[in-house]
């Protein structure tokens, strides 16, 4: 059974959250990406409240700019530090120490920084298709095919995307589940109840999770007028920010289009204690098409 609740943190931001399982037990924590909502987690977090599954508590909070979690209209409340500060006072509600975090997409961006700079917080790691963000910077700068797979990026910083993304009944956001995978892939799990969902997440607003992308420097550059704009070029992060030092299960559909197997070069080097897990027919939103499959690798990595 799911519960939701908001929880308000300390420093005044509100994230409304999808609970299951009993207070008190190992706590798993969720984190979605764009342009989902907390909600995509639900078949997970009821497997793993069951006790033949743990038994764990499973928290997925919807990302401040998501669904009834507070919507900051600046921009520069979306930059990592604040991410970071959202998920860190909603773990310490939560008990101060998580089992694993388990993030997928921009959630993962938040997790990756988190587990760098703040790795008391979490036993484990666990990353879907998100990529690390020295092998993304490096990819971004120095791969013309990782800047074209990432050139909507630059559609999605526009001041008239909100609009754009709503129009035709959110036909833009529908395109991006059926054409970020190859050939268009398989798209059975987008029923008209699924899309119910994400409409209902969509018509609340789309500006917080359009910021997160204009907050962000890790972009394609944008040369040349009007906009001169280097992005990513201009980027350098030190390399204590970028090193995670605990178990890491990163599971990776490789039909992902906008996120190639090249970012997967070097990520080692980074996270010295990963388990890759490398997935053939799936595309970025696995954790749509292979609940199952997602579930059974966590269920073995958190053994």
């Amino acid at each position: 059974m799911i519960a939701t609740s908001l929880h308000t943190l300390p420093h005044g931001i509100s994230l409304s959250c999808r609970t299951a399982g009993e207070k008190g037990r190992p706590v798993l924590m969720f984190l979605h990406g764009f342009p989902e909502a907390a909600f995509v987690w639900d078949g997970l977090l009821e497997h793993f409240a069951r006790p033949e599954n743990g038994g764990f508590r499973c928290v997925a909070p919807n990302l401040r700019g998501f669904e009834h979690s507070s919507a900051p209209l600046d921009v520069a409340a979306y930059r990592p530090k604040h991410l970071v500060q959202d998920i860190s006072a909603l773990i310490a509600l939560e008990g101060g120490k998580l089992e694993c975090l388990v993030a997928h997409d921009w959630g993962g961006a938040v997790a990756w920084n988190l587990a760098a700079g703040h790795p008391a917080l979490m036993e484990k790691l666990a990353i879907i298709n998100s990529p690390h963000p020295g092998t993304f910077l490096r990819e971004l700068q120095h791969s013309p095919a990782q800047q074209a797979a990432s050139a909507y990026m630059n559609f999605l910083i526009r001041p008239d995307a909100e609009a754009l993304l709503a129009e035709n009944d959110f036909r833009r956001l529908w395109d991006f589940f059926t054409n970020m995978g190859a050939a268009g892939g398989p798209h059975a799990w987008l029923t008209e109840t699924v899309k119910d969902q994400y409409r209902a997440i969509w018509r609340r607003g789309l500006t917080g999770p359009c910021n997160y992308y204009r907050a962000s420097p890790l972009r394609p550059p944008r040369p040349g007028p009007p906009h001169n704009d280097p992005a990513a070029a201009a980027v350098s992060i030190p390399r204590d920010m970028l090193e995670v030092h605990l178990p890491t299960l990163v599971l990776w559909a490789m039909d992902d289009t906008a996120l190639p197997p090249a970012l997967l070069e070097g990520l080692n080097d980074y996270v010295p204690q990963m388990d890759l897990r490398r997935i053939e027919g799936a595309t970025h939103w696995i954790v749509h098409e292979q609940p199952a499959l997602v579930a059974a690798h966590l269920q073995n990595f958190l053994r």
